[in-house]
């Protein structure tokens, strides 16, 4: 099973893209084995998704002061983040819970975990995506799409194919 965990804050603008796309590809339809879950803000809830997944790809946004719309793809082990020391639930985010789920689930963690960012253009309060961000997560939902097996249009091609690394 893919397990995709759209991250973010709906009431912050750009930072809403994880659950805005997971809502996208609901309403596009997934194919078998593929399973949608808004992870929201709180990390803890990625963690109790990724159990039974083969593979898991986590979408949220962040800012690196690259041009907005600007997709990254990495290797989960490459951000992952154990917990440090104390920290609290309101503090636990996603880089935490897959070294948490690497830690608990040891050879049933996922074989393959992958995490799309989305650079932000506008972070503030308030509901919505900038027009930047909007496109970069529309060609992302026809990119995974198509990675999982879902159809990207009519012809089951898609001219908007990302590139391996950012676009």
């Amino acid at each position: 099973m893919v397990v995709i965990i759209g991250c973010g804050n709906l009431l912050r603008g750009d930072d809403g893209v994880g659950p805005l796309l997971i809502r996208k590809l609901w309403d596009q339809g997934v194919p078998p084995g593929v399973r949608l879950a808004d992870g929201g803000t709180a990390g803890m809830d990625v963690a109790f998704q990724i159990g039974d997944a083969e593979e898991v790809i986590i979408v949220d946004a962040c800012q690196t002061g690259a041009d907005p719309g600007t997709i990254y793809e990495i290797p989960g082990e490459e951000v992952e983040v154990p917990p440090p020391a104390g920290i609290n639930l309101h503090s636990f985010r996603w880089d935490h819970a897959i070294a948490m789920g690497r830690w608990l689930l040891k050879d049933r963690f996922p074989k393959k975990v992958t995490v799309f960012l989305i650079e932000a253009e506008d972070l503030s309060h308030g509901f919505g995506l900038t027009p930047t961000v909007e496109a970069s997560m529309e060609r992302l939902a026809k990119e995974l799409l198509r990675r999982v097996g879902g159809k990207t249009d009519e012809t089951g091609t898609d001219p908007d194919r990302l590139s391996s690394h950012s676009s």
